[in-house]
């Protein structure tokens, strides 16, 4: 059954924290992890929980530029100074009170925890009727994470934080990984009887002890995987989870049916999909909201970015932005496409070709060292070596039209606005600036128009 089923459930995430070790003007929840921003992982995280409502915990420095990204998906409660854990859940009360049976809390930093692992801590949270359970992991030798405690009956009496522990920092121990079910009548309640630590934060992990005290059911799930307790406080910290998180996708891209050739070369973002029987060759990289289709070849070394590619393409050794490439397209290798760029069915770019927002239609072809930008380039086209379409005029980008069936001679400048009809021939070196009518041959410079021979 599901922890849904029969409760009413809402998430908090706590993203108030000011992230001074990350040394950088932007606010620590906001930077990225293989492509997505860290307050990302824990609203997507509960999103797919099917909970519905969800309140993330901003501080006055964050809460614009966290609102922008997340927009209306939640709701926002702002954390006006640094008062500790507690007192930033706190503020979520004013709409949550009354609205939920229980509340699913995580961090803002703490990208790595999984699906199913939350399914369980809910699971366990229902069955046991607790009143507070809190994810843990074991073995974990970190100064920066709350220990947990325990009598000699294995039940959790107290968590200390990292800044109160007294032991030796590095020594393994069960931690606090800072994810947390609460039956929300209990919250509330007690919520106002956590009182100050010396530093004048009030600690959300006080309620453990509190409701220890007072009989109340505590208990702790321990992680299978010692990772998902991770969060970020500085670079190197995000560094090390990413690395973790990109093993992760590579893993589940393979066992979908992905072949990646030597996986410590390949970087996939957590947004990006592959479909079944793509071959993703050494140092490639696949970034953002990329689509790849099935039967593909990308790399090696191909970096793909915010781009769809359809099924049986091949992308060698080139640099793919913001462009869609319908199905068996053929790019590379040394080419880029630059934003904008549309590329149907069948197209071929070899190998030195910049192209730039321009669509090319079926069957057109770009063999090697052309510019191609600002252009609508027909079907079979033949774009011959050296051919530039000269979009830009000094204060506007102009635009270049190419009939189906043309050919274009090597070394052709195409001085745009200009078009060059259905079937028509440039040839080599010759500088357009003027319309070439279907079927008719330019030569020269500047190109004058005349019959094809033959």
């Amino acid at each position: 059954m599901s922890p849904l089923a029969d409760a009413r459930w809402a998430g908090v995430v706590m993203a108030a924290g000011q992230g001074v070790r990350m040394n950088s003007r932007t606010p620590k929840v906001l930077h990225k992890l293989c492509g997505k921003e860290l307050v990302r992982y824990p609203v997507e995280l509960l999103q797919s929980l099917g909970i519905g409502r969800i309140v993330v915990v901003v501080s006055p420095h964050n809460a614009q530029a966290v609102r922008d990204l997340l927009g209306k998906q939640v709701e926002y409660a702002v954390q006006p100074a640094v008062l500790g854990t507690g007192d930033a859940l706190g503020r979520s009360a004013q709409l949550l009170q009354g609205q939920a049976d229980h509340l699913l809390v995580q961090g803002g930093d703490a990208p790595l925890v999984r699906r199913e692992t939350l399914q369980r801590l809910m699971a366990s949270h229902l069955e046991r009727a607790s009143q507070m359970t809190l994810l843990t992991a074991t073995g974990v030798a970190s100064p920066d994470m709350g220990r947990v405690q325990r009598d000699k009956q294995g039940r959790v009496v107290k968590i200390v934080e990292a800044k109160d522990w007294q032991g030796h920092d590095g020594a393994p121990a069960e931690v606090n990984a800072g994810v947390y079910c609460f039956a929300a009548h209990w919250l509330w309640e007690n919520l106002a009887r956590v009182e100050p630590s010396p530093s004048g934060e009030r600690y959300l992990t006080a309620l453990a002890s509190l409701g220890v005290a007072s009989g109340s059911t505590v208990q702790a799930l321990a992680t299978d995987d010692s990772g998902e307790a991770l969060g970020i406080n500085n670079r190197v910290q995000l560094a090390q989870l990413e690395a973790i998180a990109r093993q992760r996708i590579r893993e589940h891209w393979m066992l979908e049916g992905v072949t990646i050739s030597d996986p410590a070369t390949v970087y996939i973002d957590a947004d990006v999909t592959i479909g079944q029987d793509t071959v993703i060759l050494p140092n490639t990289m696949l970034l953002g909201n990329t689509r790849i289709g099935q039967e593909c070849h990308v790399g090696p070394g191909s970096v793909v970015r915010d781009t769809i590619v359809g099924d049986r393409c091949r992308v060698t050794a080139s640099h793919l932005e913001e462009s869609t490439l319908e199905h068996e397209v053929d790019i590379g290798p040394y080419s880029h496409l630059r934003p904008g760029t549309y590329l149907e069915t069948h197209v071929h770019i070899g190998n030195f070709v910049e192209v730039k927002n321009s669509r090319l239609a079926s069957g057109a072809v770009s063999g090697h060292f052309s510019y191609l930008g600002d252009a609508t380039i027909g079907a079979d086209v033949n774009i011959g070596a050296g051919t530039v379409t000269c979009n830009y005029d000094g204060q506007d980008k102009l635009e270049t039209i190419i009939g189906a069936g043309a050919f274009i001679g090597c070394d052709t400048m195409l001085v745009a606005p200009v078009t060059v009809g259905e079937g028509a021939v440039t040839g080599a070196g010759a500088v357009v600036t003027k319309d070439v009518p279907p079927g008719k041959l330019a030569v020269g410079v500047p190109a004058r128009v005349r019959e094809k021979r033959g």
